[in-house]
């Protein structure tokens, strides 16, 4: 294998070459300390030979003999290294000389006596030492040697290769028994990465060989694996969700075009039909009573998706309060029951003889309970039985809404609380939603700390979906009830309407003349600050994204001048989010209303309006109406 060879000769390389290193600087620093060592051996021999030589001719210098000088000297032949020998009087005149065999022809011998010491010349040593008597100097000894250290220096560096050699032939031989303990598991580690890359196999593990910090290695590698495994684990279940969740946007986009052309359908057919000029009086309000249901089931679909967003994006607001949830109930019945009757279905009602005090939104818990029972209508064959039962049990309250119709499947259960998830897809059952009623249930259930779960025995055998809600202590206070029943305008009012969608301003003026009230439009808001400085209005209902001057500024600048600091301004419009309601009565708006208005809901706010101009500066109201009773 390619990799094992690569390292195998990377790892040789590195320790032989290491070694050789080694090796060297110790041959190298051995034979420095060789070459000092074998000088100063020399220096010694010689520096002691001069001495000898110098206290036996001691004598012969004192009396003058020569002779006896050179005898002494020449017993030097008996040492081979020493070419050439001398003695010298106290005035440097030489005395006695003796020169070897070998170094016959050498002019080796100095003329005059040479300063007291040692010195090398070229491949000889010299020395020369004081000769003395009685402590007073007569002369000197003189001596040259030859040393031999090239020789010496061969000799030296011909062992120190020949160990070095042997050395490095020891190092690779245990070294190439003692790395496969470091390269086997670093070959397997490569082996298994090989195997991640190419094969994507994320379940291969390296065994563990050794205790060194090579088994670090390994054991992070086999980690880095687990985690590998785990995250494409994650990963891939995230691609499936992916792959989900675009197929139910792919469903829920077709869904959602069919349950909007649905109510579109019957409207068209009513224009046509309000069109015909032999239609009598009972065909136009059959066609009134068509066009404002089916009006209603847009906006609730509308609202639905908006409300999901909201809790989604952590935007939704509960307004709660210490409230009777008996009312509620009974204001989701109501709310329902007229379509149960159309399909012929038999509601039964069991609720609690006194009030069930909770802390909660009384409009949202309304539209959970509104949920459940149109579900229950929507998946119960005509002529079907459904059930509202609560109870308190516990500091609990226990909300059962039951039928006898589709059921669901024990492995369908948990996912009917999923977005756009349906749980009859068949083209058969026609109205079957958009899927988000129940995810929007569980999710208002849930931002009031309580729970909502589903039961069925299976297909064909009804379910059963439980509210569970945390139960409040009793109060004296009266229960929450709904908004007062409409009653008749008690004067006419001055309204001013500003609105660039021409068809909604002009349909809601003529609503409100016919109601008897004097109205302007403007369809922008420099026109309708124009309008208002030219004759102040009792109310001005004012769009948000209107061209020129925005609902905001104009509202503002209305407030700043003294003239208009009292009108009543009301935001009707169609941006619904709380930021949106907050940031209108910031600039100045007294109501924020969501478009579309139903028309009972926009008279009992006029009724309000109408009994008194304009609160005290700074007291500011908040409410939102929406097309379907009992939600907000």
């Amino acid at each position: 294998m390619r990799v094992k060879g690569s390292l195998q000769r990377q790892l040789t390389w590195v320790v032989m070459t290491t070694t050789l290193a080694a090796l060297l600087l110790s041959a190298f620093v051995l034979m420095v300390y060789e070459v000092r060592a074998y000088r100063q051996a020399w220096i010694l021999d010689l520096s002691t030979q001069a001495d000898l030589i110098a206290t036996a001719t001691a004598p012969a210098l004192a009396f003058d003999d020569p002779k006896a000088a050179n005898e002494n000297l020449a017993l030097l032949r008996v040492r081979p290294q020493i070419r050439a020998a001398a003695i010298y009087t106290a005035n440097g005149r030489l005395f006695a000389g003796y020169v070897s065999a070998l170094s016959a022809n050498d002019p080796l011998v100095p003329a005059t006596a040479l300063a007291i010491g040692h010195r090398f010349n070229g491949a000889d040593l010299e020395v020369s030492q004081p000769i003395l008597q009685d402590g007073d100097l007569i002369g000197s000894a003189y001596i040259r040697a030859a040393y031999g250290l090239t020789d010496r220096l061969k000799d030296y560096l011909l062992i120190l290769a020949i160990v070095t050699l042997a050395s490095l032939a020891a190092a690779w031989l245990i070294f190439r028994r003692l790395q496969k303990g470091v390269t086997r598991p670093i070959l397997a580690v490569a082996q298994a990465a090989r195997d991640v890359v190419e094969r994507r196999n994320y379940a291969v593990r390296v065994p563990k060989t050794t205790t060194h910090e090579v088994s670090v290695l390994v054991e992070s590698f086999n980690d880095m694996v687990r985690d590998l495994s785990s995250e494409m684990i994650e990963r891939r279940k995230a691609e499936e969700a992916l792959r989900t969740a675009d197929r139910h946007k792919d469903e829920f986009l077709a869904t959602l075009a069919h349950e909007l052309r649905n109510p579109l359908a019957p409207m068209t057919n009513g224009l046509a039909i309000l069109k015909l000029p032999q239609a009598g009086e009972a065909a136009h309000r059959r066609v009134r009573d068509i066009m404002e249901r089916q009006l209603k089931q847009m906006a609730r679909l509308i609202d639905d998706l908006l409300d999901v967003s909201r809790i989604s994006t952590g935007k939704m607001d509960l307004r709660r309060e210490h409230m009777d949830l008996m009312p509620v109930l009974r204001g989701a019945v109501e709310i329902v029951e007229p379509d149960m009757q159309a399909r012929g279905h038999t509601l039964a009602v069991s609720l609690p003889p006194m009030p069930v005090w909770i802390d909660g939104d009384a409009a949202r818990l309304a539209q959970v309970f509104v949920n459940l029972l149109n579900n229950a209508a929507k998946y119960t064959e005509n002529g079907g039985r459904i059930a509202l039962h609560a109870e308190l049990i516990d500091a609990q309250v226990w909300v059962r809404v039951s039928d006898d119709g589709l059921g669901i499947e024990p492995a369908k259960q948990a996912a009917v609380f999923e977005m756009f998830e349906q749980v009859d897809k068949s083209l058969e059952r026609g109205r079957a939603g958009l899927g988000i009623g129940l995810t929007l249930a569980r999710q208002l259930v849930d931002l009031h700390d309580g729970s909502l779960g589903v039961h069925s025995a299976g297909l064909g055998q009804g379910s059963e979906f439980t509210v569970c809600l945390p139960a409040a202590m009793q109060s004296d206070a009266p229960a929450v009830s709904g908004p007062p029943p409409p009653g008749g305008v008690q004067r006419p009012m001055h309204i001013l309407i500003a609105d660039d969608n021409v068809d909604f301003a002009a349909t809601l003026a003529e609503m409100l003349t016919e109601l008897g009230h004097r109205v302007r439009v403007s369809h922008d808001g420099q026109a309708a600050y124009d309008a208002v400085l030219a004759e102040l209005p009792d109310v001005g209902l004012f769009d948000i994204g209107m061209p020129r001057l925005n609902g905001y500024e104009l509202a503002q600048r209305l407030r700043q001048r003294e003239a208009s600091r009292s009108l009543v301004m009301v935001a009707l419009t169609g941006w619904g989010q709380d930021a949106d309601r907050r940031r209108a009565l910031d600039a100045g708006f007294d109501e924020h209303v969501v478009k579309p208005v139903q028309p009972l809901e926009l008279l009992q706010m006029l009724v309000r309006l109408s009994a008194h101009r304009r609160p005290k500066a700074g007291r500011r109201q908040e409410m939102r109406v929406t097309p379907s009773s009992g939600q907000a």
